[in-house]
């Protein structure tokens, strides 16, 4: 612990501030995120703090990760109790923990007989491997055509950019893997187009569709009811797949293990593929693909996809605890009735300022009747909340789990503050 403390240590020997701790990650860390708001020390609940002692209720959790808050018991033991057991052993050789965590997911997805589990490191290699499955799919003999919905995110490595609707992050870094078209968001016709002969003539046929539930990079969109039961016919009928994407709307963030487990979201659907992470390890670097059925589950074979990390026991040892406290401190249901009550709350806060409040569970978009949404991010941060401007009109909550009644209460009041301003800015 002393060679750490020495390397988080001003030279002089003194505590660091945030202001030398942001001058030194300018000068060292690559400049893909800007420079940060804070540099945060510690954490314990839904609290953390950053360098010059200040105090922040955190409403987004390391975006919608840390399930459980920060520095939870049960997680913390669990991850050092595996680390100081077997850290990492590579895929030649299986360990209990990882297979009781496919074992664990099968389960909460209720998935059917011959079902499978591809662990990985993060969300962006779940959709990943998601995506070669649909190359492996040969409608008519033929490489279909992938579609997914505009305004998606699915991750930023390349073939899950090419998945990602948003012109910003794809243009830079094409060409872009080929075959995927953008449809309009929940929009039933321009499915059924996609699909339709005339389409399938001209483009292809469908290989197999993503979509995410709620969108949540796009200020937390939920699809319309139906939506997903209309595409799960159309992909059943034309052969292709059903990849949900619930790397932020899954493992409990919804009040649901899956999002699409809501009746009213998901009409009873079962997908193809369900890809994970986020709130998955509770913090801890950890992703999956769930394949349902046999069909689903045998499209990539032995050599045909791999990962060096995923499946690491201590990963998949975090993961097994995050399930269990959601599952002992019956958290669904937490969030459920935490989540309404934030809700209303803000709801109810009779700022001019807010239009709508959007989402489902703990995933919520205050949205905003302008464009200010970095504006109120910036002064909510001084206020002490951390939220995140996902939209230039609209602010997205995504609370760890264990968000208590009083603490929504007070991000609702914090709302209750807002006045229209007189000049509004646009979110950079």
């Amino acid at each position: 612990m002393s060679e750490l403390l020495d390397l988080v240590t001003e030279p002089s020997g003194h505590v660091a501030t945030v202001a030398a701790w942001t001058d030194r990650y300018t000068h060292a860390v690559m400049d893909t995120f800007g420079p940060p708001q804070r540099v945060l020390v510690r954490g314990d609940g839904c609290y953390v703090w950053d360098a010059d002692g200040k105090r922040y209720l955190d409403l987004l959790a390391g975006i919608a990760v840390n399930a459980l808050g920060h520095a939870h018991p049960t997680l913390t033991a669990a991850i050092s109790a595996q680390l100081g057991t077997l850290g990492h052993v590579s895929n030649f050789f299986g360990t209990p923990t990882q297979i009781a965590l496919a074992e664990t997911l099968l389960r909460l997805a209720q998935a059917p007989e011959g079902s499978r589990v591809f662990l990985t490191n993060s969300g962006t290699e779940a959709v990943e491997a998601a995506f070669k499955m649909t190359r492996r799919v040969r409608p008519g003999g033929q490489v279909g055509r992938v579609l997914a919905l505009e305004g998606a995110f699915h991750g930023r490595s390349l073939g899950a950019l090419a998945l990602t609707a948003k012109a910003a992050y794809r243009e830079p870094f094409e060409p872009l893997p080929g075959g995927v078209e953008h449809v309009a968001f929940g929009d039933t016709a321009a499915l059924d187009e996609a699909f339709s002969p005339a389409a399938v003539a001209e483009r292809g046929p469908v290989a197999a569709l993503v979509v995410e539930p709620i969108q949540g990079e796009a200020g937390v969109r939920p699809l319309p009811p139906g939506y997903l039961a209309h595409a799960r016919r159309l992909t059943s009928d034309a052969g292709a797949l059903l990849i949900l994407d619930e790397v932020q709307t899954g493992m409990g963030r919804t009040g649901a293990w899956f999002a699409y487990q809501h009746p009213e979201v998901g009409g009873g659907v079962m997908p193809d593929v369900v890809t994970l992470a986020k709130g998955l390890g509770g913090g801890f670097p950890v992703g999956a693909v769930i394949a349902f059925g046999e069909r689903a589950a045998t499209l990539l074979g032995r050599g045909q996809h791999g990962t060096t990390f995923g499946g690491n026991p201590v990963a998949a040892a975090a993961a097994l605890a995050t399930i269990g406290v959601i599952e002992r401190d019956g958290l669904l249901a937490h969030v459920r009735t935490v989540g309404a009550l934030l809700r209303e709350e803000i709801e109810l806060s009779g700022s001019p300022l807010v239009r709508e409040v959007r989402g489902r569970g703990l995933l919520w978009a205050v949205v905003l009747n302008r464009p200010v949404a970095a504006q109120v991010a910036a002064a909510a941060l001084e206020a002490g909340l951390v939220v995140n401007p996902v939209a230039p009109d609209a602010i997205r909550l995504a609370p760890p789990l264990i968000l208590t009644a009083d603490q929504a209460r007070v991000a609702a009041q914090f709302f209750a503050t807002l006045t229209v301003p007189t000049e509004p800015e646009e979110t950079p």
